[in-house]
């Protein structure tokens, strides 16, 4: 059984913490803004009448 690797679980806590922390800076700092979706799922198109482009040139994810 593989040794469980602490530094990058700890490195992963601390890149959770500084993520949320910049996300409520940035809410403090625009306060009328609701970012809340557009963080939740960054493929979702910001316009409701407008459709995500397909990304027919993008071969990254052929394994």
């Amino acid at each position: 059984m593989a040794t469980p690797n602490y530094s990058y679980e700890k490195r992963q806590r601390e890149l959770a913490k500084k993520r949320k922390t910049e996300e409520k800076r940035n809410r403090k700092a625009h306060p009328g803004r609701d970012d809340s979706s557009a963080s939740a799922d960054p493929s979702a198109p910001t316009d409701a009448g407008q459709a995500p482009q397909p990304n027919a040139g993008d071969t990254s994810s052929v394994g």
